[in-house]
C-alpha cells in the first residue's frame, strides 16, 4: 500500500466505496487522515462500515464541516452529463476534488529514494483502443529483462494498493480518461499516448473533451519522454503541441502503417516488421509476424508503443524482441479460444467500439462476425470499409437488428444470444475459417461486463471442442 502523503490530521471525505474506494480510505488512513466515506449504494456502505470505515452522508450540507479534500471514485460523473451531487457540493463549498491517481502521483516518492543507485519510474499508458494490451506488454518486457516492477491502474492492482518502490522499480499504469481528467497531479517518467477513437462521449462533454482528458496525462507537469501515436490527427497534434522541433527526442512518434524516418526517433510497423528509427537512421528492427500473442496491426502498434517505452526506460532491442516472443497476450482482446476442424474461434470481446471491431476484423480473413450487444452513439456505419473480410455476420443482444441495417451486403443472422450465434457460426464454418466475437457495442444488455461476455464466448466454444 502506497500511505497518502500531507494528509495528516486532516478530514478527507471519500466518494465511492468499490475497489479504488476502499483503498483510498486505506492509503489515507495510514496516512494519517481523518477519513469518513460515502456510496450511494446501501449494501455497499453496510459493507464498508462491517470493515470498520466511516460512512457519512455527505449529500447532507452539515457533514461537510472541516472537509479539506473530497477524493472520488473514477466512475463518479464530475462534470458530464451532469456532476454527481456530493461532487457538485464539493465545488460550490470551495472543496478540493481529486482521485486516488492523483494521490498516488503525490505520495509515490518518498525519503526513502535519495538511498536508490536507481530512481524508481513511472510508466503511464492512454488512449482509446489498446492500451490494456500495451501496458501489459511492457509490464512483461521488463520482467522477462529482469526488471523490478509493478502494474495497476485501470488493469491489475489499484494504484494505492501497490506497494512502495524498491531500488531501480518501473511502475506501469494504464489510466482510462476518467482517471485522468480528475487527477490533480499527474507527473509519469514516460506517457504513452496510443490512439483515439470516439468513445465516452457522454462522460466527456463530446470528442473534444474525451481528447482533452487525454491529453491532461501529458500537461500535468509534462513526462520526460512521450509516447505518441500519431496515426490520428488528434496524435499528431500532440506530437507537434509537445516537441520543440524535429530534432527533439523526447518524442517518440509512432505508427502502424506510416514510415516514419524523418523524426529524431520513431518505432513503426510496416508489412510486418518494426523499425527504431534515430535522427534518420533504423536502429532495430523486428519481425513481428512471428509473434503469436500479437496478430494483426492494431496489435503491431500496440508492440510499436510498448517497445518506444521500453526504448525509453533503457532496455536494449534484443532482450524487448525475445520478451515479445513469449507474450501471450490478454484474454478478451484478439485471444485464440480453440482451432476446432481447422476453425479458429477468436474472443475479442474487449472491442466494445467500432474503431477496434474495425481493427480486429483487420486481423483476420474468412471471418464469421459475431457482433451486437448494447450500441453506442452513432451506430456501425463506419464498419463498412472493414467488412470485406466478414462471410457471414451473427447479430446479438439489444441492437442486433439496428445493426442488420448498416451492414449492407454482407450476409446475415439475427442470433440474439451469444449461444445462438456460436452454434449458428460453427455449423456453418469450414476449415480456414475464423469465429470472432468483436461485437463493437457495449455489453451492459445482456452481461455485466465484457469480461462476462468473453467468458461466456469462451465457454460454448470448450463445450463444442469437448463434443
Amino acid at each position: 500500500m502506497i500511505p497518502v502523503e500531507g494528509v495528516e490530521n486532516q478530514t478527507i471525505a471519500v466518494l465511492g466505496l468499490g475497489r479504488s474506494g476502499r483503498a483510498t480510505v486505506a492509503a489515507l488512513t495510514a496516512g494519517g487522515a481523518n477519513v469518513i466515506a460515502w456510496d450511494d449504494g446501501n449494501d455497499t456502505r453496510e459493507a464498508a462500515t462491517a470493515e470498520g470505515v466511516r460512512i457519512v452522508d455527505l449529500t447532507r450540507a452539515e457533514s461537510w464541516h472541516e472537509v479539506t479534500a473530497l477524493i472520488a471514485s473514477p466512475g463518479i460523473p464530475h462534470l458530464y452529463p451532469k456532476p454527481h451531487p456530493v461532487i457538485a457540493q464539493a465545488y460550490a463549498l470551495g472543496v478540493p476534488v481529486d482521485n486516488d491517481i492523483g494521490l498516488f502521483f503525490r505520495s509515490y516518492a518518498n525519503e526513502d529514494w535519495s538511498y536508490f543507485d536507481r530512481a524508481p519510474r513511472i510508466i503511464a499508458v492512454t488512449g482509446s483502443n489498446g492500451k490494456s494490451t500495451t501496458t501489459a506488454l511492457i509490464h512483461h518486457v521488463l520482467i522477462e529483462c529482469g526488471r523490478p516492477t509493478q502494474m495497476g491502474g485501470n488493469i491489475g492492482t489499484g494504484v494505492l494498493s501497490l506497494e512502495p518502490a524498491v531500488d531501480g522499480e518501473v511502475v506501469v499504469l494504464e489510466l482510462s480518461s476518467y482517471q485522468t481528467d480528475l487527477a490533480r497531479a499527474l507527473t509519469p517518467d514516460v506517457a504513452v499516448f496510443t490512439n483515439l477513437s470516439p468513445d465516452h462521449l457522454d462522460r466527456h462533454g463530446g470528442p473534444g473533451g474525451y481528447f482533452a482528458a487525454k491529453r491532461r496525462l501529458f500537461a500535468e507537469g509534462g513526462p520526460d519522454r512521450a509516447v505518441i501515436g500519431v496515426d490520428e490527427a488528434q496524435g499528431l497534434y500532440l506530437a507537434n503541441q509537445l516537441g520543440m522541433g524535429p530534432s527533439d527526442d523526447r518524442v517518440i512518434r509512432i505508427s502502424a502503417g506510416q514510415k516514419l524516418d524523418r523524426a529524431a526517433w520513431s518505432v513503426f510497423a510496416r508489412k510486418g516488421f518494426l523499425s527504431e528509427y534515430r535522427k534518420g537512421r533504423q536502429a532495430a528492427s523486428i519481425d513481428l509476424r512471428q509473434i503469436s500473442g500479437l496478430p494483426g496491426a492494431h496489435n503491431h502498434q500496440n508492440a510499436c508503443a510498448a517497445y518506444a517505452a521500453c526504448r525509453a526506460v533503457g532496455l536494449p532491442p534484443r532482450q524487448i524482441e525475445a520478451a515479445f516472443h513469449s507474450f501471450a497476450g490478454l484474454p478478451h482482446r484478439s485471444q485464440l479460444v480453440a482451432e476446432i476442424g481447422g476453425v479458429k474461434y477468436v474472443n475479442d470481446s474487449k472491442a466494445t467500439n467500432v474503431d477496434a471491431a474495425a481493427k480486429a476484423l483487420q486481423a483476420f480473413s474468412h471471418i464469421r462476425w459475431i457482433g451486437g450487444g448494447l450500441g453506442k452513439e452513432g451506430g456501425i456505419s463506419d464498419l463498412q470499409p472493414h467488412l470485406g473480410n466478414v462471410t457471414k455476420a451473427y447479430l446479438i443482444g439489444h441492437s442486433a437488428r439496428d445493426f442488420a441495417l448498416e451492414l449492407g451486403q454482407t450476409p446475415y443472422e439475427i442470433s440474439d444470444t451469444m449461444e445462438q450465434a456460436v452454434r449458428q457460426a460453427a455449423a456453418d464454418a469450414e476449415p480456414g475459417d475464423t469465429v470472432l466475437l468483436a461485437p463493437a457495442a457495449a455489453s451492459f444488455d445482456q452481461y455485466p461486463n465484457f469480461e462476462k461476455r468473453g467468458e461466456d464466448f469462451t465457454r460454448l466454444v470448450r463445450a463444442l471442442q469437448d463434443s
